[in-house]
């Protein structure tokens, strides 16, 4: 019924123009609100038949009602639109996980065209694009007073074509051009590696495919670290990540909730407030664990986020996330195109909103800035020669006969991983952080459930309760 409606709005607005001359009885029969609609679309009207008969150049009726509706929906917030036929078939695309383009998730800020994350693996990030970029010009030409959609389809072209943007970034003094290759984005969605004994698992959007395949991936990886008895925990890495399907969000939170509230969404009327609630079942069977995030994550990922710090399931570890906190329902108005509308906000178990808040890390880990090629160069050493100063390194010490070759060889294997983790604070300091975390619990046998009361949110409210589960 909703979709109908508003069908048939629109064509109140297209047939407005040529029942103006018979609508004015109608509306002098009308008072208050509904006259005042009237007028409004009477107004439109006017307009419309106005720039048809005297703009500068013929303008194409479809395109003219299209572009209203769109500032109509752009006119609420950043992230209500119009889809027109073309943008309703890519974003069906997006979802199913494979598209041509950059692979950057945009949004818009004071006019201009602000990268929310950059995606894994595509030509954007290779090309050093990070989220929070500014976006100025595509080819030299200005983006200003463009429109998202408009700006989003200056980026677009053939797949192996050649774009240059223009970059401006906090902290650089001038604007920068990066040269960019389209290609075809195929998402990776789930991407697993063990650091010593922890799993990492990364996480790059949330798309019809990212619960099936984390599932999948996690089994893997735990096979391969020699079982979930070997692990000392799980990275949850979800840094750069833009959002995406609620449902998504819901089913990975749950996947490592054994009860307790999710996520619920409030919408405009309170009949249409939803919540859901953890099943039983852990998929890290209790281990712990540590979330990732930064400025690039947002939606659906700081769902996740939100719903594992509020139970104390995770330790947060990063940068203050993106905050977007709202809901968007994409709702087909013809047979191909579609609005996407915010319809509700969404809260974590707590009950509390994130929208423009983002959510603060447990334990806040910039991620320092790569250093010039000439000074990483000045760091490295000149020689391959060892002058360590230790005992064993004494001419003539006597050696230590008292432990097994076994037991040698663990220690050794022990010196290596901390090595491999030392190591890996020069490629990824925040995911080193995150691994030297889940060894710390490790090291005092941490498990879910037994974090000390004294530690723990206070969790009040209606929004805390266990009951009420809502399914979608």
């Amino acid at each position: 019924m909703k979709h109908y409606l508003l069908a048939g709005a629109i064509g109140t607005m297209a047939g407005a123009v040529v029942a103006t001359q018979f609508a004015g009885p109608l509306i002098a029969q009308e008072t208050g609100k509904n006259a005042s609609i009237y007028e409004q679309l009477d107004l439109f009207g006017n307009v419309f038949e106005r720039v048809r008969a005297d703009y500068v150049e013929q303008v194409d009726d479809k395109t003219l009602i299209e572009a209203a509706i769109n500032g109509m929906l752009t006119s609420l917030d950043p992230h209500s639109s119009f889809l027109s036929a073309k943008d309703y078939e890519d974003m069906q695309t997006q979802t199913r996980g494979s598209f041509g383009g950059l692979g950057i998730e945009v949004g818009q800020e004071d006019g201009l065209v602000k990268v929310i994350s950059p995606i894994d693996d595509t030509p954007a990030a290779e090309a050093g694009v990070k989220a929070g970029d500014f976006i100025t010009h595509v080819n030299g030409e200005s983006l200003m007073g463009l429109n998202l959609d408009e700006a989003v389809e200056k980026m677009r072209g053939p797949v192996g074509s050649e774009i240059k943007i223009t970059i401006l970034r906090q902290g650089e003094q001038e604007p920068f051009d990066l040269t960019i290759v389209r290609d075809t984005i195929k998402l990776t969605v789930v991407k697993t590696r063990v650091e010593g004994h922890s799993v990492v698992l990364r996480v790059s959007t949330f798309n019809d495919e990212t619960m099936d395949t984390l599932r999948s991936e996690m089994a893997k990886a735990i096979k391969n670290a020699g079982g979930v008895d070997k692990i000392t925990g799980f990275v949850l890495d979800l840094r750069n990540n833009p959002g995406g399907l609620l449902n998504q969000a819901i089913e990975v939170s749950d996947a490592f909730l054994d009860k307790g509230e999710i996520v619920s969404t409030r919408g405009r009327k309170p009949e249409e407030s939803e919540r859901w609630n953890a099943q039983t079942g852990d998929l890290a069977e209790g281990k712990p664990m540590v979330v990732l995030i930064n400025g690039g994550s947002a939606s659906a990922s700081e769902i996740v986020t939100g719903a594992l710090q509020d139970h104390r399931r995770a330790i947060v570890v990063g940068t203050k996330s993106f905050g977007k906190g709202s809901v968007q329902t994409v709702m087909p108005v013809t047979s191909d195109s579609a609005i996407r509308l915010t319809t509700a906000r969404y809260y974590t178990p707590s009950g509390r909103s994130i929208q423009s808040l983002g959510i603060q890390p447990d334990i806040i880990v910039e991620q320092p800035q790569p250093k010039p090629v000439d000074e990483a160069e000045a760091g490295k050493p000149k020689t391959e020669s060892s002058f360590s100063n230790s005992e064993a390194d004494l001419r003539g010490a006597l050696n230590n006969d008292s432990i097994t070759d076994e037991e040698r060889k663990q220690i050794e294997d022990e010196a290596k991983q901390v090595e491999a983790t030392a190591k890996l604070r020069e490629e990824d300091y925040q995911l080193a952080y995150a691994v030297d975390i889940l060894k710390g619990l490790s090291a005092v046998s941490f498990s879910a459930g037994t974090v000390p009361d004294s530690a723990k949110p206070a969790v009040t409210g209606e929004d805390a309760t266990d009951e009420g589960a809502a399914n979608q």
